[in-house]
C-alpha cells in the first residue's frame, strides 16, 4: 500500500515543516508528489452555522485542514476533510458527531496550471481505474492539491507516481508562433 504523506508530504503539519529546511527533490524538480491520506466524511444538516462550529472545533484543537470539500442537498452536507492529524479528528469526531466515515484517499500535489489535473485524470481513465470523486485544494509555491477517491489505490498510486505531468516551463523556452516567428513560451 503507498505511504501516508508524514512529515515530508504536502500534509505535514506547520511545526514539521519548521524543521525541513529545503523542499524536496521532486518538489524542486517539479515533479508530482503523490500519498495516501485519511479524508473524514461528515454528514451535517444543512443549516447556518453548522460548517463554522465543525471548522471551529478543529482550529480549537490545533488541527489542521489541509483540503476540504463541501457538498449539500436538500437537507444534508456531506463535509470531506483531510487533517494534518487524523488521530486527533478521529477523537473529536467520535465525541462531536453521530455520522462520519474514514476514507484513503490519493493526495497529489501537482503544478498549479491548466491541463494538470486533466492529464491527471486521463491517465487513470487510461489505467481503467474509476474515480469515484475528486477535488482540488490550495497549495504553496504555485502548486495545488488533487484528491482522489479511486477503486484501486494501488493503481492508481503507480500510474499517478509515473506521471511527469508537473514538469516546470522556463520562461527561456521558445516556441514557433502561427506565422513562424519564434516566441516566449506562457
Amino acid at each position: 500500500m503507498p505511504a501516508r504523506c508524514g512529515s515530508s508530504g504536502p500534509a505535514a503539519t506547520n511545526r514539521q515543516r519548521d524543521h525541513v529546511e529545503q523542499p524536496t527533490d521532486a518538489f524542486r524538480k517539479g515533479l508530482p508528489m503523490i500519498c495516501t491520506e485519511p479524508q473524514f466524511s461528515i454528514f451535517l444538516i444543512n443549516k447556518p452555522g453548522v460548517l463554522a462550529a465543525i471548522t471551529s472545533a478543529l482550529a480549537k484543537e490545533r488541527i489542521n485542514i489541509t483540503a476540504l470539500s463541501m457538498m449539500d442537498s436538500v437537507e444534508l452536507g456531506v463535509l470531506r476533510i483531510v487533517c494534518d492529524d487524523p488521530a486527533r479528528v478521529r477523537k473529536l469526531l467520535n465525541k462531536t458527531h453521530d455520522h462520519w466515515t474514514e476514507a484513503k484517499v490519493l493526495l497529489m500535489e501537482m503544478d498549479n496550471r491548466p491541463g494538470v489535473f486533466a492529464r491527471a485524470a486521463r491517465k487513470l481513465a487510461e489505467a481503467h481505474v474509476s474515480i469515484a470523486y475528486a477535488y482540488t485544494t490550495g497549495g504553496s509555491e504555485g502548486r495545488t492539491r488533487a484528491v482522489f477517491k479511486v477503486a484501486d489505490m494501488k493503481k492508481a498510486f503507480k500510474v499517478l507516481s509515473e506521471l511527469g505531468a508537473t514538469k516546470k516551463r522556463t520562461a527561456k523556452s521558445t516556441r514557433k508562433t502561427r506565422t513562424g516567428q519564434k516566441g516566449r513560451s506562457k
